[in-house]
């Protein structure tokens, strides 16, 4: 039994208004099914939604009312560009969407740091050879205090292939060699209020949610009562209280 991640989950006081920003940043499309607005390619047979999608990680967009706090998200999203040029050109049409540009302590690097129309940071990487068939977002960056515990527990929860561990950072990637990185980088400070971006799992068909659950819980994840309610997925958290949800397979 394993879980494949399937999403990034973003809490958003204006839902759709979010999953529009994302989606022309990422050059995808936007559905909204239902409560959420989900971003991902167009793929399907009309040329509309492939849910999961078999190779990137989408972006749902949950509304909430809660305003999101001043403290720096845990988890963000890294974007990949090809040139300088590119760079600077997704740059500029970002900040021309809505994105503004955001200070998280990063000094004089060579990527940009902005923040989303609510605020929820990410990066616009310069060029890396490691990126270059990652598609539009290059990683999920997590924060974290140790990658190595990071390492084991994530090794296990999910079907990734883990690629490097260090004191730094851990690296995981599917095991298909596609689509985006999931990296855990060791960062000062730790967790001081809900986590506004997380990670959805997802089950493969025949497996069994509460089963899965209970395989998380015998690693070291702890249940969560953010008020969701009887609902078909499942928070949890891992041992270093970054939230994710276990979604019902469908």
């Amino acid at each position: 039994m394993a879980l494949r991640p399937v999403q990034v989950n973003i809490k958003a006081l204006d839902a759709s208004a979010v999953g529009r920003f994302w989606a022309e940043a990422l050059g995808w499309s936007a559905y909204s099914p239902g409560v959420t607005t989900y971003v991902g390619p167009a793929g399907g047979p009309d040329d509309g939604l492939v849910w999961p999608d078999p190779v990137v990680l989408g972006i749902d967009i949950v509304p909430v009312p809660e305003p999101r706090t001043t403290a720096k998200n845990r988890m963000h999203v890294d974007l990949a560009t090809t040139s300088a040029a590119h760079q600077a050109e997704l740059v500029a049409r970002l900040q021309a969407l809505g994105a503004t540009p955001a200070d998280v302590g990063q000094g004089d690097v060579p990527w940009t740091v902005l923040a989303d129309p609510e605020g929820n940071e990410f990066c616009v990487l310069e060029p890396r050879e490691v990126y270059r068939d990652t598609g539009p977002i290059a990683a999920v960056v997590v924060d974290c205090a140790d990658p190595r515990a990071m390492a084991r527990f994530w090794g296990e929860a999910v079907d990734w292939t883990l690629h490097e561990v260090t004191d730094d950072q851990a690296v995981f990637r599917s095991a298909k060699g596609s689509g985006p990185y999931l990296e855990f980088l060791r960062t000062p400070g730790v967790k001081t209020v809900p986590d506004r971006v997380h990670l959805d799992l997802l089950p493969y068909p025949g497996d069994d949610k509460a089963a899965e659950a209970a395989r998380l819980r015998a690693l070291g994840a702890t249940d969560l009562d953010l008020g969701q309610g009887d609902v078909p997925w499942m928070c949890l958290a891992d041992p270093e209280g970054h939230e994710f949800c276990v979604l019902a397979p469908s």
